[in-house]
């Protein structure tokens, strides 16, 4: 069996369950992001050389796929949609909360390039967050997205740009954004 079926061909796609529709539905933009952002992590892991955040990194790419698929499942298909528990939103909560709290690592916002592997990250993180706004479109014109989708995506940009600054801090890099200390930066996107 190949993986080109030639079904696509005339622009349409399935979704979960067999349901087809166009490939210029928001829903298929939708899923389609979090694939990219699948994607952008991957080589964001493969330029890391912290064995930590890659490792972590490539548990987030798992959980990434259910994240689509619930997206990619409509109500009205025969698969159930896949659920985004509170566990894994709390996960990501959790790794946020434990390099926030590493001495040094934030001290202002930073500048993207001074390191492959953070830049990767960081190029992730505008990813997420287009995959963010999309969602939140989708839940605007009334599609049933689970609430842990949007929280799971928006903690998971958090957690993205502090991957970058980690990652800075422990080889000693400065990306910082400003080069004289100014007024305390504020933490808020």
């Amino acid at each position: 069996m190949s993986i080109s079926t030639k079904r696509g061909d005339g622009g349409q796609t399935g979704l979960a369950g067999g349901i087809r529709v166009s490939k210029a539905d928001p829903i298929v933009e939708t899923y389609g992001t979090i694939d990219e952002l699948i994607s952008a992590i991957g080589l964001a892991r493969a330029l890391c050389k912290d064995a930590d955040i890659s490792a972590l990194a490539k548990s987030i790419q798992r959980e990434l796929f259910r994240v689509g698929s619930a997206i990619a499942t409509p109500p009205q298909s025969p698969k159930p949609v896949p659920e985004i528990p509170d566990p894994l939103v709390d996960g990501l909560t959790a790794e946020v909360h434990r390099i926030e709290a590493m001495q040094g690592v934030l001290s202002d916002w930073s500048i993207p390039g001074e390191d492959p592997a953070s830049a990767a990250f960081d190029v992730a993180r505008t990813v997420c967050r287009r995959a963010e706004r999309l969602v939140v479109a989708q839940i605007d014109e009334g599609a049933p997205i689970q609430p842990n989708v949007l929280r799971y995506l928006n903690r998971l940009s958090d957690l993205l740009w502090l991957f970058g600054r980690l990652i800075e801090f422990r080889l000693g890099l400065d990306a910082k954004l400003r080069e004289n200390s100014g007024p305390r930066w504020s933490r808020a996107w």
